[in-house]
C-alpha cells in the first residue's frame, strides 16, 4: 500500500463542521455535553451528542438532491466535500473517475422511522417521498449525483470496523487502476430510537453522529505526504474466537509499531465495550487518543473520525505514524496504520 496516499479528509461531528473543530475538541479533552432526545411515552428523555447546525449554512445544501434527505446524507457530503477540497470542482461533468465508498451501521434511521410510524398510524396518508430516504445506499447515491461522478459506487453496511474495510477496498481500486480517486465516508445519524436500542446493550453509551472521510489516490508523491500503510485482517467475532482473542490478534498483525507512534483507539469508557481492546493494548506505553471519549459512539461515524484524527496529527506534525484500532460492536476487529 506504500503508493496509496492520503489526498484529504473532512469531518462533521458533534464538535462540529470541519476536521478543526473536531481537532480542538479532542485537544480540550472534555466530552461534549450531550443532548436531551425526548422518547414518545416516557417523561425520562434520552442522551445523544448531535452535530451542531453548520454557520453559515453550506451551498450544497440547496442541491436538488439534499432538499428532502436525511441528517446522515448532509453529513456524508459535508466531510467528503472538505476531503477533496479543490478537487470537487475538478474533471468535467460525467467524466470523473472518483469511486465513493460509503460506510454505515445503522444508515438513514431518521426517515426510516418516520416512514414506518406514518404507515403504522394511517398506510393510506404516508409518504412516498420519504420512502427512498430509507435505504442504505441513499446517501452515497446523492453525494455520486451532487460530485457528477458515474464511477463506481459502494455501501458497505456492518459495524464500526466496516470502515477500514472501506479503506482495504478503495486501496485495491487504486491498485488496480478502477478509479483515480477515491472517497470513503463513514456517516450516521442520531434518533431517539437507537439511543434507545444502545440503552438496552450498555446504557454508559452516549451515541454521537456525523461523517467522516478519507480521499486517497495512488501517487508516488512527497516524502511528506501521509500513506495509508497496513490494514490488518478482519478479525471476526466467533464461538472460537471471542472479541478479547480477536482484538489480540489484531493488534498482532500491528506489531510493527514503533513506541512513540500514535494509537487512536475506540475505547468509550464503557467496560462491556472497552475491555477486549484495553486488554490488547494494556502494554501500550506511547501517546493515545479515544475520540469516542469525547464525541461519542458514531458508529461507522467514530471510526472515521478515528482515521480523520490519525492521518491529521501527522500532517500537523505531531507524529510520523499513527495506529487506528476498531474493536466493533458485534462483527469484528480490525485495525489500521497510517505513516509519513
Amino acid at each position: 500500500m506504500s503508493e496509496i496516499v492520503v489526498a484529504g479528509i473532512g469531518a462533521v461531528s458533534p464538535a462540529g463542521w470541519g476536521v478543526p473543530a473536531l481537532r480542538e475538541a479532542l485537544a480540550r479533552g472534555e466530552p461534549l455535553p450531550p443532548a436531551r432526545l425526548a422518547r414518545p411515552g416516557w417523561d425520562v428523555p434520552l442522551r445523544a451528542r448531535q452535530v451542531p447546525p453548520p454557520q453559515p449554512r453550506p451551498s450544497f445544501l440547496a442541491h436538488p438532491r439534499l432538499r428532502r434527505t436525511s441528517p446522515v446524507a448532509h453529513f456524508a457530503v459535508g466531510a467528503a466535500l472538505e476531503a477533496l477540497g479543490a478537487d470537487a470542482a475538478q474533471g468535467s461533468p460525467g467524466s470523473r473517475r472518483l469511486g465513493i465508498i460509503l460506510c454505515v451501521m445503522t444508515g438513514c434511521v431518521v426517515y426510516s422511522r418516520r416512514f414506518y410510524d406514518e404507515v403504522w398510524k394511517d398506510p393510506a396518508i404516508a409518504s412516498p417521498l420519504v420512502f427512498p430516504e430509507t435505504v442504505f445506499n441513499s446517501p452515497a447515491s446523492h453525494l455520486a449525483a451532487l460530485l457528477d461522478t458515474p464511477a463506481i459506487n459502494y455501501t458497505l453496511v456492518g459495524d464500526p470496523g466496516t470502515f477500514l474495510q472501506g479503506l482495504a477496498l478503495a486501496a485495491d481500486w487504486l491498485a488496480s487502476g478502477r478509479v483515480e480517486g477515491c472517497l470513503v465516508v463513514g456517516a450516521e445519524e442520531g434518533d431517539w430510537l437507537l439511543a434507545d436500542a444502545f440503552r438496552h446493550f450498555a446504557r454508559s453509551v452516549i451515541l454521537g453522529e456525523g461523517a467522516g472521510a478519507v480521499y486517497l489516490r495512488r501517487e508516488r508523491g512527497s516524502e511528506s505526504a501521509v500513506r495509508l500503510d497496513a490494514i490488518t485482517s478482519p478479525q471476526l467475532f466467533l464461538p472460537s474466537q471471542p472479541r478479547t482473542q480477536a482484538a489480540q490478534r489484531m493488534r498482532a498483525e500491528l506489531n510493527a509499531c514503533a513506541p512513540d507512534d500514535l494509537l487512536v483507539e475506540g475505547t468509550q469508557d464503557s467496560p462491556r465495550f472497552d475491555a477486549a481492546e484495553l486488554a490488547a493494548w494494556r502494554d501500550w506505553t506511547g501517546p493515545r487518543v479515544a475520540p469516542k471519549r469525547i464525541v461519542g459512539e458514531g458508529l461507522s461515524a467514530a471510526s472515521a473520525w478515528q482515521c480523520v484524527l490519525a492521518i491529521d496529527a501527522l500532517q500537523q506534525g505531531r507524529a510520523r505514524a499513527a495506529t487506528v484500532s476498531v474493536v466493533g460492536c458485534n462483527q469484528q476487529a480490525i485495525g489500521a496504520r497510517f505513516r509519513i
